[in-house]
């Protein structure tokens, strides 16, 4: 993996790395990795709670399905890993696909299990963050009026202003005093989506469009 790829998202397609992905020590291991790399199976597993032997094996398991690399240089038999990529997520376009679709919907749900969990944690926590922290740190929920076409450049240049900072997940030396990892969770959905009858149809969107 050239270190130009390990830089963006991949865009999974296949069901298997879906499936293999979609299991929570796996995806802990992912989370360790972007917080600090290259890490042995015993370095992750005294960051996920799990024995050196199970994080081995989901690290193999990571390798086999392109998620992780042996990043080299480990002395002895020390082996090391890192992250291929700084992200995953899947085009749209698999959802024609049934297996695909099948799979990912089954990883979806375990994101969204893992990532409210994660809120719930941090609102239970935030009282006793620091005060320039807790400040940034919360929820906020804004409603726009958008076509899909400006919904989707909407996320683009979002993910450009996030993409300014890229460069410190990979060079520690970048990274200022005082910055600390910080995660974005971005929930993105039509806001009449539990409504069907009020979701605009294609025909709609072609006739009005």
């Amino acid at each position: 993996m050239t270190s130009d790829e390990r830089t963006h998202h991949r865009q999974l397609s296949d069901p298997k790395a879906m499936r293999a992905i979609a299991h929570p020590t796996r995806l802990a291991i992912l989370e360790a990795l972007s917080r600090r790399e290259p890490l042995t199976a015993t370095e992750v597993s005294e960051m996920v709670g799990e024995s050196p032997t199970n994080c081995a094996f989901h690290l193999r398991t990571l390798a086999k399905y392109g998620f992780v690399e042996e990043a080299g240089g480990g002395p002895g038999r020390r082996r090391p890993w890192q992250r291929a990529h700084i992200g995953f997520g899947y085009d749209e376009s698999v959802m024609d696909e049934p297996e695909a679709r099948i799979a990912a919907g089954v990883l979806t749900s375990v994101l969204w299990e893992r990532w409210l969990a994660k809120l719930a944690r941090v609102n239970a926590l935030r009282g006793s963050f620091p005060e320039d922290w807790r400040r940034i740190t919360g929820v906020s929920e804004s409603v726009f009026y958008l076509t899909p076409e400006e919904a989707e450049a909407f996320q683009v240049e979002l993910a450009a202003v996030l993409f300014r900072y890229r460069e410190r997940l990979e060079d520690p030396g970048l990274r200022p005093a005082g910055s600390v990892p910080i995660e974005l969770i971005q929930f993105m959905f039509p806001f009449d989506a539990t409504q069907t009858d009020a979701m605009p149809t294609d025909a709609t969107q072609t006739e009005e469009g």
